[in-house]
């Protein structure tokens, strides 16, 4: 094979650029003024809501997908990882590897044949040996394999190749695909969302290949913890106060300052512009007023005299119209926030103690632990440990086999669980019956109620769709607020990071840190973990021995 079927990295002359990219479906702009530039070593974030344009941009940047405005120019090789893999009849572990490992296989056997031609002394051989021994060098073609079978390894993914990619899950096909570009050494990384599939030793891995990759890499994710750890820039396709996406520098501590000020400005902008138009409305209608008694003389007053004052009123009239629609309220009206409702405390009250707990077959530990007002608890372990199975005893959803969950009197008890059951009906009365329900059982008082659009979790629209048209993380944001309705003195919250968006996850964590109530988490999420990192811990795992509990 001639190495000019070749494609070589282009190193350190690698360049990805973006400027002006539009793109329209449906009649709907998914992604409008996106400008960036990743050169070797630049590791861009791409955050921002579900259908926000974030796969799309990949598309966009890989060449899959043409936009309708802007161009799009690259310079060097590119793998894109999307969230799912295909898997052709009969195609198996190894072909996927084949695939991407391509170029090294064509220059090892170009460089193979080059070697041949050299000892038989064929005419140009010198020249075709050198030219293929330079492209086998740059993709460093010898090692390709020990570097797929690494990933796969510590990825966590199927090492057989014979195996059928047809016979893996999503997330084992997804790790797969992850390996191989891992393994090509790309000059461009992009992936889409991909610690989705991977446990605790792979999200180690795929951070530490990243941060180590000489080229550039771009990331859609949810996931802050690799965000924090990777990105050097994030792009945010959030909305702001011109529609347009805005990019913060400074990694993601960088993003979270400036998305945070970008807010402030918007908010402040539109209750400025809210208030001048108020101010405007009322002079508008104060010169009216005057304008209408203005024709109507007082008692002993000539007509002649009022009517004299009338061309100035109506000109104050005509002004302050004037006035009122050069400044009607041009900015859009921020994104809501979540808010916390108050939640009560009784100091000195042990609300929830648990002595000696155990499920048979799902918590296999004892547990013993005491929550007041102001208590703090992170519940860590792996996957089957009985973290969800501990927090449902505690909520009183559960019994246990052994030991015995206690809860003071007139203590309100609420648990977040990874999945809830909804009835049919739209969000607003939903919860609105769920209130309702609340206050007639006399475990709130119709004064503690809070309504669903003061929590700041669904726009208007939300509101008033049936449920089961709302999206995965608009299901949970519904959960959320039906938890926080009953006002709990305790609040247990199981992966309560599921689905939330960025913005949302920081609202709330600060929301934790603050409230008076008694808050266990019980979560996977590592920068969720970081946050909370001086909260007590209760780690599970049932072959080892439990320390106690610290209380705090």
């Amino acid at each position: 094979m001639s190495t000019l079927s070749i494609t070589l990295p282009a190193r350190a002359r690698a360049q990805l650029t973006a400027e002006g990219v539009r793109v329209v479906r449906g009649g709907r702009t998914v992604l409008d003024g996106v400008d960036l530039t990743v050169s070797p070593q630049a590791r861009w974030g791409v955050v921002g809501e579900n259908g926000r344009g974030k796969t799309t941009l990949l598309h966009v940047l890989s060449g899959v997908l043409v936009p309708d405005e802007g161009h799009v120019q690259r310079v060097g090789t590119l793998g894109i990882a999307e969230q799912a893999m295909a898997a052709g009849p009969g195609a198996t572990v190894g072909q996927a590897i084949d695939m991407e490992l391509a170029d090294a296989r064509a220059a090892l056997k170009a460089f193979d044949e080059a070697t041949r031609e050299l000892s038989e002394g064929l005419p140009g051989a010198e020249r075709r040996y050198g030219a293929a021994l330079d492209a086998a060098e740059a993709l460093d073609a010898w090692d390709a394999d020990r570097r797929v079978d690494l990933a796969l390894e510590n990825l966590g993914a199927v090492t057989d190749r014979s195996r059928r990619l047809s016979e893996l899950s999503v997330g084992q096909r997804y790790r797969v695909r992850l390996a191989c570009l891992l393994g090509a050494e790309h000059d461009f990384l992009l992936l889409d969302e991909p610690t989705n599939h991977l446990d605790a030793a792979g999200l180690r891995f795929l951070t530490a290949r990243l941060r180590a990759h000489p080229g550039g890499v771009v990331v859609v994710s949810h996931d802050r913890a690799l965000l924090s750890d990777v990105a050097t820039t994030v792009l945010d396709l959030d909305p702001s106060r011109d529609g347009l996406p805005r990019v913060y520098g400074d990694g993601y501590a960088g993003y979270r300052e400036g998305r945070e000020a970008e807010l402030r400005r918007w908010e402040e902008e539109y209750e400025r512009q809210r208030a001048e138009h108020a101010r405007l409305t009322r002079d508008l209608s104060e010169a009216q007023n005057r304008l209408v008694t203005g024709w109507r003389p007082d008692k002993g007053t000539g007509k002649h005299q009022r009517a004299t004052r009338a061309p100035g009123i109506v000109r104050s009239v005509h002004r302050r119209r004037d006035d009122l629609e050069r400044h009607a309220v041009t900015a859009p009206v921020p994104p809501r926030r979540f808010r916390m409702p108050d939640l009560p405390a009784r100091p000195g009250v042990p609300l929830l103690t648990a002595d000696g707990v155990r499920v048979e077959g799902r918590l296999d530990c004892d547990v013993s632990l005491s929550l007041e007002s102001g208590s703090r608890l992170v519940v860590t372990g792996p996957n089957g440990a009985g973290k969800s199975t501990l927090l449902a005893v505690l909520a009183g959803r559960l019994a246990p086999s052994g030991g015995h969950a206690r809860r003071a009197p007139n203590t309100r008890v609420e648990l977040l669980a990874q999945e809830s059951p909804h009835v049919d009906g739209r969000a607003h009365d939903v919860f609105a019956a769920h209130a309702g329900r609340l206050v007639a059982s006399g475990l709130i008082g119709a004064d503690e109620t809070v309504s669903l659009s003061a929590l700041g979790l669904l726009s208007a629209d939300d509101l008033g769709k049936p449920v089961g048209r709302l999206s995965m993380g608009q299901q949970r944001r519904l959960d959320l607020a039906m938890v926080l309705a009953a006002r709990p003195h305790v609040l247990l919250l199981d992966e309560p990071t599921n689905h939330l968006s960025i913005a949302l996850v920081d609202e709330l964590t600060a929301a934790l840190r603050a409230t008076p109530a008694a808050v266990v988490l019980a979560t996977h999420d590592r920068q969720l973990q970081r946050d909370t990192e001086g909260w007590p811990r209760l780690a599970l795992d049932p072959e080892r021995p439990l320390r106690p509990v610290p209380q705090g």
